[in-house]
């Protein structure tokens, strides 16, 4: 009975501690590059530092400006992030299905902040710091198969299924750099 009685508040203290990791997201991450098209299709131009607007977008970018093969259908694509763990994976043809093997390069995938040590999937509909801005995660993003022909690389839309990358409003604008940490914030 004695040990029963030892061991049980032990027992409370590792179960209210997992319950506060639970809901505690503890992760920290990094702003590795920037990037932005003018337009639909246009190649990616990677930026040393980007003003990012609450309610528009990337200054410069084809969604800013409203010329993104989107713009016209209502979504959330202010701001676009992709995980480089994704293009580690991808180079290394893994999951093995597909099987899909390529190196991309940061500016290849079209997403607008590539990222590392940020888990991208359990961010939808929390908030988070990227520097000096907060973005709200609104969904994960879909591949476009158009990706395929404009980069000449048949099956990289199966590749990028389920891991291409998140969609983001702006909350509070300001400057991003690479290096930049990214935090989440807890609510």
């Amino acid at each position: 009975m004695q040990l029963v009685l030892l061991i049980r508040p032990v027992w409370r203290q590792i179960l209210v501690e997992d319950d506060f990791r639970e809901r505690c997201m503890t992760w920290q991450g990094k702003l590795l590059h920037i990037h932005i098209a003018p337009a639909a299709s246009y190649e990616m131009e990677e930026l040393a530092q980007a003003q990012l607007v609450a309610g528009r977008g990337i200054v410069g970018d084809r969604y800013y400006l409203g010329t993104g093969t989107y713009s016209a259908r209502p979504d959330v694509r202010e701001v676009t992030l992709i995980e480089a763990e994704v293009l580690d994976a991808i180079a290394q043809g893994e999951p093995r299905i597909p099987g899909f093997k390529a190196k991309l390069a940061p500016e290849d995938h079209r997403r607008n902040i590539t990222t590392r040590g940020v888990p991208l999937s359990h961010l939808v509909g929390k908030r988070f710091r990227v520097g000096e801005t907060i973005l709200r995660a609104a969904r994960m993003n879909v591949p476009c198969k158009y990706i395929e022909e404009l980069l000449g690389l048949p099956g990289l839309y199966e590749g990028l299924l389920n891991r291409s990358g998140l969609n983001c409003t702006i909350e509070v604008g300001g400057v991003i750099r690479p290096g930049d940490l990214i935090l989440p914030i807890d609510e």
